[in-house]
């Protein structure tokens, strides 16, 4: 039996600055985040196969959009169970914007660009096998996890994460995710828009991620364009691990990678428990 949700009837949050989530607004009296001045806004549909974004106006051209790769049914149905029992036996913590986290990674300073050990112990026993399937995918091929986060979103909750890049000093090209539990759509924006194209506001490619799938981001997707799940994507919980690889830096011929072969070491060990 799957553990239940600890998420409802929760009456405190980790939102800091200028996150939100269903709980402090209830709890401030405030209303939603997303109630902002409307904007002209550009939206387009992933197509996976023709890799193109797809405009949802008919008048709007398609356009290439690279950068993203979806493998479907990635984790079968009785992994996706074996998967969520266990992290589940595992303590979540609470996290920004109404999600919950298991962290399987270095404790890392980004502003200070400082690394330790900590509590680190490798990623989770389980991911063994996956970290093998996701290396037969030529194009993650000599992908090698150092860091995996799990996070928990519920729709209670008003679970989202907002448009951003990650990091690109410590975290290298490759970002993994697989999705669980309910299908839901990642966005990608671009505030700047495409000027090349004649799209001078802002652009939205939705790209939908279905249940037990896998989904990298790379190239122009990784490092240009923002990635968020929005609130109104979550409609039933979803689970997600997101695994990322070292940056050249870390790598042999990288100023330092003595210490990214210390982390590797450790973290493919996969003997981890959360942090």
């Amino acid at each position: 039996m799957m553990a239940p949700d600890s998420s409802d009837g929760v009456t405190s949050c980790a939102c800091k600055g200028i996150r939100r989530c269903l709980v402090c607004e209830k709890l401030k009296g405030d209303g939603p985040l997303e109630a902002d001045e409307p904007k002209i806004v550009h939206y387009f549909l992933y197509d996976p196969e023709k890799r193109l974004a797809i405009g949802k106006d008919a008048t709007a051209a398609s356009f290439p959009f690279p950068g993203v790769f979806l493998w479907e049914n990635f984790i079968s149905e009785e992994e996706e169970e074996e998967l969520i029992n266990t992290m589940d036996e595992d303590v979540w913590t609470e996290s920004q914007s109404g999600r919950r986290k298991q962290d399987f990674g270095p404790e890392v300073n980004f502003k200070k660009r400082k690394v330790r050990f900590g509590g680190f112990s490798g990623l989770p026993p389980l991911s063994q096998k996956l970290v093998h399937r996701m290396q037969q995918e030529p194009s993650l091929a000599g992908f090698q996890p150092v860091e995996q986060c799990n996070l928990d979103y519920h729709p209670q909750r008003g679970s989202a994460i907002d448009p951003h890049l990650d990091d690109s000093w410590l975290w290298g090209e490759r970002l993994v995710t697989i999705n669980m539990l309910s299908d839901t759509t990642l966005t990608m924006s671009l505030e700047q828009g495409l000027p090349e194209l004649g799209l001078a506001e802002e652009v939205h490619v939705a790209v939908r991620l279905p249940r037990r799938s896998l989904a990298v981001l790379y190239g122009e997707a990784r490092h240009r364009w923002k990635h968020a799940i929005h609130r109104e994507d979550v409609q039933a919980r979803r689970v997600c691990s997101t695994y990322r690889e070292l940056a050249a830096e870390f790598l042999p011929g990288g100023q330092q990678m003595e210490l990214g072969a210390q982390l590797l070491n450790i973290a493919l060990s996969f003997q981890g428990t959360p942090i």
